[in-house]
């Protein structure tokens, strides 16, 4: 249960089918945990691109009649966490433009980190933006790239950019996907029943739709998809993987494979190693739905501890009110979280979550707990503390706000008010995903960022 900490956005791509923007719709659905504050579709029918985009869940975003009006065999879709003050419609996706080689558009999810350095060149040089997202940049330097056919352009752009990037770029007649250098963020190829393709941040959208998986779009490389033919490969970076690994702790959903692993077998394994070098005398393990329940069946498995699902959450639940007293802050979490008495009434507890970010709802669940009459209460994380923000795509709060960087482990477990607290060490993170390599990201725990 995080305070905090969010995965910005999912992108989507749907070519060589002729209801592409209803497939992209889909996909979206199965993306919907990635973002919920904004979502857009743009497609192609072969001489125009159409695009849709407004703030909301994508149900509330698109209907029948407004898939009708995106017409054609192409489409790219978004989903888009926003972060503080940026409200404006303008900075939802796809990004579109008309430019000397026609129309564009593109699905951005991940962050630039010289975003700002370029923006400003672009503006030096006469470039007007509209929106404050990375994205933009991208789409400049396209139009103003001297190359001559677009694919070259897109080639010339990636590379003056550095960062986490997974992209989908749609014109009137091709898709192009890219994923950068190091493959922070998931991308993933599929083939349609009808023989189309579909690219996606996680494979549930492949499910979805019906889609078998073919493979993950490389690090530093570049699909083409154009008429009826395959995808053309190009290698645009030599690859350097350093994937994120919060996907697995996470963002990505458990019926997802991501970087050519079942996130649901990882997140068990976590809960097994975290049972190993973190045992505890108790009656029951309970998870922090949804996020801890695979890692909590883990450890139950492993330390031979009954598992049962002692909090119970409210899924219809969204933003509420502004909480300004602790009471209504407290009252937040009991309309999302609701603890079953008759499992937790004088019993010794283990309560799994994947992280702690600021800690405040940590230390509200543990007294709800305790309140429903738990007679002990060990909180066990699957992840190790975070305790430096992310710059590659993940909405994390500044340093000063990460508990973890700021509290030993004693004294978080005494400000969350449990009887003992314990983290999974990177060491048997990275064994639980089966690293090689030193083929991940996790400068969200250890600060040693890549770029």
């Amino acid at each position: 249960m995080h305070d905090n900490l969010n995965e910005k956005c999912a992108v989507v791509g749907i070519f060589g089918h002729q209801e592409a923007s209803k497939l992209a719709y889909f996909s979206l659905h199965s993306l919907q945990h990635r973002g919920q504050e904004a979502a857009g579709i743009s497609s192609s029918d072969g001489k125009k691109l159409h695009t849709i985009k407004k703030r909301g869940l994508v149900m509330r975003v698109f209907d029948e009649e407004k898939l009708k009006t995106l017409s054609g065999s192409a489409a790219i879709g978004h989903t888009r966490y926003s972060t503080a003050g940026d409200d404006s419609i303008l900075d939802a996706q796809p990004v579109f433009a008309r430019y000397d080689l026609g129309e564009m558009a593109i699905v951005h999810n991940g962050n630039l980190t010289n975003a700002e350095e370029v923006r400003n060149k672009l503006i030096q040089k006469g470039a007007i933006f509209q929106t404050f997202m990375d994205t933009e940049n991208l789409i400049h330097l396209i139009a103003k790239s001297e190359q001559e056919k677009l694919i070259d352009r897109i080639i010339d752009a990636v590379q003056r950019i550095e960062g986490a990037f997974s992209l989908v770029f749609l014109s009137r007649t091709k898709m192009f996907a890219m994923r950068d250098r190091h493959g922070f963020r998931p991308l993933s190829l599929g083939k349609l029943p009808n023989g189309g393709y579909i690219v996606a941040s996680e494979t549930c959208a492949f499910d979805l739709v019906g889609a078998t998986f073919v493979r993950d779009v490389e690090p530093g490389e570049l699909l083409v998809f154009s008429g009826a033919k395959e995808p053309k490969s190009i290698k645009v970076f030599e690859p350097t993987p350093k994937h994120c690994i919060f996907e697995y702790v996470y963002f990505a959903r458990p019926d997802s494979s991501v970087f050519g692993q079942s996130v649901y077998k990882a997140r068990k394994e976590m809960g097994k190693e975290l049972a190993n070098i973190a045992p505890v005398e108790a009656d029951v393990v309970i998870p922090v739905p949804d996020g801890g329940v695979p890692s909590a069946i883990g450890y139950a498995q492993e330390s031979g501890i009954p598992y049962e699902m002692g909090i119970m959450r409210n899924h219809y639940i969204g933003r509420t009110f502004i909480e300004p007293t602790q009471e209504m802050r407290d009252l937040k979490v009991k309309m999302k979280l609701s603890p079953m008495t008759d499992i937790i009434k004088d019993k010794r507890v283990v309560v799994i979550d994947d992280s702690i970010v600021r800690g405040t709802t940590s230390r509200r669940i543990v007294r709800m707990l305790k309140e429903a009459g738990a007679s002990e209460v060990h909180m066990r994380v699957s992840s190790p503390p975070t305790t430096d923000p992310c710059y590659y795509g993940v909405d994390t709060p500044d340093k000063d706000k990460l508990i973890a960087a700021n509290m030993s482990t004693e004294e978080i477990c005494d400000y969350i008010g449990a009887d003992s607290l314990a983290y999974l060490d990177e060491a048997s993170l990275l064994r639980s995903v089966n690293a090689k390599n030193d083929e991940y990201c996790t400068a969200c725990f250890t600060g040693k960022y890549i770029v």
